[in-house]
């Protein structure tokens, strides 16, 4: 009798049940990491609103602050691990599929490659940053310095301008999906309390509406850079938020947006407990 063959499908299952811990434990850590990036960022655009502060409110200003916290180079550190997490679970998604009916769609694995991609980058700089190479800097110089290299590229300024409608689309995207709840699909609600589900509501939309404004201005700003080809009219995080405190609101509609930063860190932390992997 050959012991083999009957053993195999045993051990293909428990491949797979230790691919599926070691994925989820991933997505939970990168989830983790993610939320106190942005739980961070928000922090410091509410001192910005209140207090004009010249700190970062963006992931460099965000480390710079963890970092001179009790045991802020094992916080980096942590923090970077996380984001590789993130990473890994992104590059299961564009291999495996995603959790979901749809998870193997061609269009749901593109979408993980580019977070892939995104996050890569991230937890590159985050680990940078943590062997102290500086590898976080300024993100309006990052900015600036990408479009200006854009911009001379044969066909720089569409360019650019493609890119920055993209983002602006990608903004309006993440605040409409965020108002339809649509992250509803992506958590176990019959674990949550009617109260837990409201409280994840709150900081789920009013975090996904946020973070979409931001978006859609930071890509307006790059639309601008482009049809003026001036690559210093490009933002990155720090400025694009300062910038909500430059109309006619004043300073209250950066309070509402760094809040909104805020509710999505929290809302990460949610998804990192309650999120199907």
């Amino acid at each position: 009798m050959n012991t083999s063959a009957t053993a195999s499908p045993g051990r293909m299952q428990a491949r797979r049940m230790a691919r599926g811990s070691a994925v989820e434990g991933a997505a939970r850590a990168g989830l983790t990491a993610r939320g106190v990036i942005y739980l961070l960022v928000g922090v410091l655009a509410l001192q910005i609103a209140f207090h004009d502060s010249k700190q970062q409110a963006d992931r460099g200003g965000a480390l710079a602050e963890l970092a001179e916290k009790p045991f802020g180079a094992v916080l980096l550190w942590a923090l970077g691990i996380g984001l590789v997490g993130m990473a890994l679970w992104r590059l299961s998604e564009v291999l495996f599929g995603s959790a979901g009916p749809d998870g193997r769609k061609a269009s749901k694995r593109l979408l993980s490659g580019v977070r892939l991609v995104f996050y890569s980058f991230v937890a590159y700089s985050v680990l940078s940053f943590a062997a102290g190479s500086g590898g976080s800097g300024s993100s309006d110089k990052q900015s600036k310095d990408v479009t200006a290299r854009a911009l001379e590229a044969p066909a720089g300024q569409w360019l650019v301008g493609a890119a920055g409608a993209g983002i602006v689309v990608a903004g309006v995207w993440i605040a409409a999906r965020a108002l339809l709840r649509k992250y509803h699909d992506k958590l176990k609600l019959g674990e949550m309390s009617p109260r837990t589900r409201k409280l994840v509501d709150v900081t789920g939309v009013g975090g996904g509406v946020a973070r979409g404004a931001v978006f859609a201005a930071a890509g307006g700003f790059a639309v601008r850079a482009a049809v003026d080809y001036q690559p210093d009219k490009a933002k990155g995080l720090d400025d694009t938020l300062r910038s909500f405190a430059q109309t006619p609101l004043g300073p209250w509609l950066l309070v509402c947006v760094a809040a909104g930063f805020v509710l999505f860190g929290l809302f990460s932390f949610a998804m990192a407990r309650w999120r199907r992997v």
